[in-house]
């Protein structure tokens, strides 16, 4: 890998490491770009707070710090700021507001919940519910119509265990959006390397059928995962199998339309 556009901090909750480390763990490995994606943070009504994602009050420390490091290994290495953003419509215009003040170079789709999170569960938990898939289907291409995402992380998250032909007739249809929009769809190596139930293979046949575009994300929550040799041979792997059109670099594009 010479790019990798899919890693975390501790403000997330769920990642360990200093954000200086990802970045000199990044070049030792190689690589040339280093894009910056923590969970986004989200304004909820009444006292609802996430546990996996930071506050808004912890953006402007998380874009400092970022800034900093840019502007310090820039010698070195290509720093990028982004987030990992859910598509939740009651809340991402204030959202967009928020990023709006900053420097962000681009998002990335990462749809852990249905609705607006508040009172769903976890997309990657099992659920044989038709409903819930075709939902899931419904609010990514949503998502990919605004037009603010750069790409789409694990397009597979969603842990489905009804029947075989609804899953693939919703997974076609997200790939057939992505592939309409230009929008990359990523084999996120952090599954492979823990041995999730994403990546699926089978999805990205389906993505090889539509002609879709492949990047591979390390998704990485400590900073020895910002590359990962083994699973990222296991991807390219799929790639050459399927047929599947990999790009090294992403084009990014800021969330904001000015």
């Amino acid at each position: 890998m010479i790019a990798n556009y899919h890693t975390h901090t501790t403000r997330c909750h769920h990642a360990e490491g200093e954000d200086r480390q990802y970045v000199e763990t990044a070049i030792e490995r190689g690589l040339k770009i280093l894009g910056f994606s923590d969970h986004t943070p989200y304004y909820y009504d009444g006292d609802y707070v996430s546990g996996v994602r930071m506050l808004p009050e912890e953006v402007e420390g998380y874009v400092e710090s970022i800034q900093r490091l840019k502007d310090e290994y820039k010698s070195q290495i290509e720093i990028k700021l982004g987030f990992e953003t859910e598509y939740y419509p009651k809340y991402f215009e204030k959202l967009l507001q928020l990023y709006a003040q900053y420097p962000v170079d681009y998002i990335i789709l990462g749809q852990h919940f249905l609705n607006n999170e508040v009172g769903e569960i976890y997309t990657g938990r099992p659920e044989a519910s038709a409903d819930r898939i075709d939902r899931y289907a419904d609010q990514v291409i949503k998502a990919i119509h605004t037009g603010c995402f750069t790409y789409l992380a694990h397009p597979d998250l969603c842990l489905y265990e009804g029947d075989s032909q609804r899953y693939r007739n919703a997974m076609k249809r997200i790939c057939l959006a992505a592939k309409e929009a230009g929008l990359p769809l990523e084999i996120n190596l952090l599954g492979m390397r823990t041995n999730r139930h994403y990546p699926k293979k089978d999805v990205f046949r389906i993505a090889a059928d539509c002609d879709c575009t492949i990047v591979l994300g390390s998704d990485a929550h400590r900073p020895e995962d910002v590359t990962d040799p083994t699973s990222e041979q296991t991807a390219r792997g799929w790639v050459d199998e399927l047929g599947l059109t990999l790009v090294e670099t992403v084009p990014l594009h800021s969330p904001i339309k000015h």
